[in-house]
């Protein structure tokens, strides 16, 4: 997934994954961003699995022996 990340005229960095609605996080580092929104996602998804909803997003990570 794509990370976009930019700055904010107070300073904060501001990452997000656009594919994944409510994907968003500050830092007050770059790398402090994405690795906020990189956990968000992580959050997100799993919530996704455990309620039986689609993550589409998930078949470029996982693949199921048959």
């Amino acid at each position: 997934m794509r990370v976009e990340v930019e700055q904010e005229d107070d300073g904060r960095w501001i990452a997000e994954v656009a594919v994944i609605p409510g994907a968003m996080a500050y830092g007050s580092s770059r790398q402090e961003a994405v690795a906020r929104v990189e956990a968000l996602v992580l959050r997100i998804l799993a919530d996704k699995v455990e309620h039986g909803e689609a993550t589409p997003q998930l078949d470029q990570v996982f693949s199921v022996a048959v």
